[in-house]
């Protein structure tokens, strides 16, 4: 019997935010879009389908809204639950709820609508983002 194992550094190691984001995917595209984990769905007469990307600087969360008037849609954050909703007019209301993690700075989170697309921008805290640290030589 073999035994391998294999030591995981923090960069290639997951956090629990993109593992969260890995699964959810795998799932929707087992089970198609359905929004399986969403506890506004069920008021839900359709679930836009919605990317969550993480960068260094913010996590973004982009809905394929097409139809819907920015002026219908409704974006609120309460304790650490974000909830996107809205309708649209031949489809009926929409509702997805997402948990936010620790690093996101909850008073700086922006919206904006192209195209279709909605795009809600969730800046880190200062604490959370990459930095380099210059290392000096010391001389003997």
């Amino acid at each position: 019997m073999f035994l391998t194992t294999r030591n995981r550094t923090p960069e290639t190691a997951l956090d629990v935010f993109t593992l969260g984001n890995r699964i959810s995917q795998m799932v929707n595209d087992v089970l198609g879009d359905s929004d399986w984990g969403s506890r506004a769905s069920a008021a839900a007469t359709w679930v836009p389908p919605v990317d969550v990307l993480e960068e260094a600087d913010a996590i973004r969360i982009m809905a394929e809204v097409p139809g819907v008037k920015p002026e219908d849609v409704k974006i609120s954050v309460e304790g650490n639950v974000l909830t996107i909703q809205g309708t649209k007019d031949t489809c009926g209301a929409f509702a997805r709820t997402f948990t936010l993690p620790a690093t996101v700075d909850a008073e700086h989170i922006k919206a904006s609508y192209d195209k279709g697309v909605l795009t809600v921008t969730l800046p880190k805290v200062e604490r959370a983002k990459p930095r380099q640290i210059q290392v000096e030589a010391v001389r003997a």
